[in-house]
């Protein structure tokens, strides 16, 4: 009777050469063979540093240069300044207190805002004065 040979399959699920004998190298010893282990780990790691670094230098970095702008921005104005809320209303800063500002937006219209609601300063620019002949 002829003997059957079923082909081996191994741990990583390729089949080997289908004798059904252990090829020299494959750890037929009984020892298991770590290929690349250390080599995935270390590729692994290289590439969260380098997630982490594009993160902190396209979000962390620029939000953190707003926000200082801002609070520069906010700390600067003063009564009589020209602002614009975030809301998209113009009008002039009547009164500065801790947290807020009293701005007029229309003659007698006066409204409370916070300071985090101003979104720009404006700079009025003179009008030009017109030649005589």
């Amino acid at each position: 009777m002829a003997e059957q040979t079923t082909p081996m399959i191994s741990p990583c699920g390729a089949p080997n050469s289908g004798t059904g004998t252990v090829e020299p190298g494959a750890g037929g010893d009984g020892t298991v063979e770590g290929a690349g282990g250390g080599q995935n780990f270390m590729g692994t790691m290289g590439m969260m540093a380098v997630f982490i670094l594009v993160f902190y230098f396209f979000i962390l970095r620029p939000q953190r240069k707003r926000q200082k702008q801002h609070e520069t921005l906010i700390s600067g104005i003063s009564r009589g300044d020209q602002v614009v809320t975030v809301g998209g209303f113009f009008g002039t800063v009547r009164e500065v207190r801790d947290d807020t500002f009293l701005i007029e937006i229309a003659e007698g219209v006066r409204v409370r805002v916070l300071k985090s609601a101003i979104q720009t300063k404006r700079v009025t620019t003179p009008a030009p004065e017109e030649k005589k002949d």
